[in-house]
């Protein structure tokens, strides 16, 4: 018998989230033809995945997970479209979530490195907690995530799976000539640069990432090549984050960092690709696709050696200790001028993001659709 699968679409504009939603419900579409899946939109957002087939029907509802109601009407709201189960695809369940239900779990930072009184922070905890202990079935992106899930929350293993996030297969497709001239006229490039692209959250480490860049600018201050290098960071804006401004001030490198905040994904996968390298000092991640999505166009990448960062990057990427600045320009430094190195980086490291695909992990996330069908009605 068909399921009736509700699917909560709200964060479909969100810089990581929403390359999983967009990800993950178009393979979706591309495999499931049977089953059918309510989207659940907030007005802005009804049009973002345009193109599904007839079995995706989008339902519009006007409260973000943020308000101050979401615990109590959007369950209401979800139980009024009578579905099979829910899959609420980031660790935000509302208090009285009805069952079934599955979560897709992308990191603990949540808990980790967000700041805030005890008594809200045991909130959060508690919220967290009781929505993953209470769901059917939890989907890690990583197995680094999957065991912190279970040793920091006590959440039993039999009923978390693994499913691992992948690039957007676009990424594998080079830009035309023209259009990359384009592009990078248009934001006034003409130098050799540094990439970075994500949040700017204190996990992810920016403002070591912008001392490191200072230091390895200085010593190649005489290269005939990279004498101009520049850091470009494409995510958050600044404005947000004081202390990666007074990183850039102290260093003194305020003409050679442009923080560009969000930009289209043509001119994002044209950054990628365009970038002398991809810098990714994180430290902590859940999985850690902008590295992937970097090595899918073929530009080497320095990470972070913590985490989930290894075990999803492998041998392909130079990893650095995030927490020494001079390892991370050291990092930067030999993934420049090494260029058996950064042959070798740009090989492997298209190996690494073909490994994986969004067609693979939605067949794992239909598998626990249908599993969780399966045991309606007892845990």
């Amino acid at each position: 018998m068909p399921l009736r699968i509700v699917f909560d679409v709200r964060r479909v504009r969100d810089f990581g989230i929403g390359t999983y939603i967009h990800g993950l419900l178009h393979a979706l579409a591309a495999i499931d033809q049977s089953n059918e899946y309510i989207l659940v939109a907030l007005p802005d957002e009804a049009g973002a995945l345009a193109g599904l087939p007839p079995n995706f029907k989008t339902t519009i509802y006007r409260r973000a997970d943020s308000h101050s109601l979401h615990h109590l009407t959007f369950p209401l709201f979800l139980h009024g479209l009578r579905p099979s189960l829910v899959h609420i695809p980031l660790n935000r369940v509302p208090l009285f979530m009805r069952e079934p239900y599955v979560v897709t779990i992308h990191d603990m930072a949540s808990l980790l490195f967000e700041t805030g009184s005890g008594l809200r922070m045991q909130t959060r905890r508690f919220l967290l907690r009781r929505g993953l202990l209470r769901a059917k079935r939890i989907m890690a992106v990583s197995e680094a995530t999957r065991r912190e899930v279970h040793d920091a929350l006590g959440i039993p293993a039999d009923r978390i799976r693994l499913a691992y996030n992948a690039p957007n297969p676009d990424f594998f497709r080079p830009a035309q000539a023209e259009r990359t001239r384009s592009i990078l006229e248009r934001y006034q490039i003409d130098y050799p640069f540094l990439l970075y692209a994500g949040n700017i959250r204190p996990q992810k480490n920016i403002p070591r990432l912008v001392e490191a860049f200072a230091v390895a600018r200085e010593h190649l201050s005489r290269h005939p090549v990279y004498r101009n290098l520049h850091l470009i960071v494409i995510g958050d804006e600044i404005s947000r984050y004081p202390s990666v401004r007074r990183a850039v001030i102290q260093t003194r490198v305020e003409k050679a960092v442009r923080f560009l905040g969000f930009v289209p994904f043509e001119a994002l996968r044209i950054f990628f690709q365009s970038a002398a390298l991809f810098v990714f000092p994180s430290l902590y991640e859940g999985f850690g696709l902008p590295p992937l999505e970097a090595m899918a166009t073929g530009t080497p990448v320095v990470a972070s050696n913590v985490s989930a960062l290894p075990e999803v990057l492998g041998d392909a990427a130079l990893l650095v200790n995030p927490e020494n600045v001079f390892e991370i320009a050291r990092g930067i430094q030999d993934a420049l001028l090494d260029q058996d190195l950064r042959e070798e980086l740009i090989a492997r490291g298209k190996a690494q993001a073909a490994r994986y695909s969004w067609e693979r992990t939605a067949r794992e996330v239909l598998e626990v659709y249908r599993e969780v069908s399966a045991t309606r009605g007892r845990r």
